[in-house]
């Protein structure tokens, strides 16, 4: 992962039980399709996260902008490569018009 300034996790989330496929998203007041939010509770648990590599310490790796939860069980790594991973995304849906705080 050296030379990475960016990686991508993939997580479970293993503390989320259940799932309904209404949600009020974290950023947003109004119930939304699970499928339109990033909703811990899905029916199958898995979480993507693209955070910061600081640095790697033999096995550990420090990171930032994590939003999961200390001892989320990782299920692979990935490096963030923009000429896969950048997209063009004229549209955020609900994202857009969301009650701002």
């Amino acid at each position: 992962m050296e030379g990475f300034s960016t990686i991508i996790l993939v997580y479970v989330f293993h503390q989320s039980t259940g799932y309904s496929l209404h949600v009020r998203p974290f950023l947003d007041d109004t119930e939304r399709g699970l499928f339109s939010t990033r909703h811990p509770s899905r029916p199958n648990p898995i979480g993507l996260s693209v955070v910061r590599l600081l640095s790697r310490v033999g096995a550990t790796l420090n990171v930032e902008g994590v939003d999961m939860l200390d001892g989320t069980p990782l299920l692979d790594l990935k490096p963030y490569v923009p000429e896969f991973d950048v997209q063009d995304a004229p549209r955020t849906g609900w994202y857009a018009a969301r009650a701002k705080p």
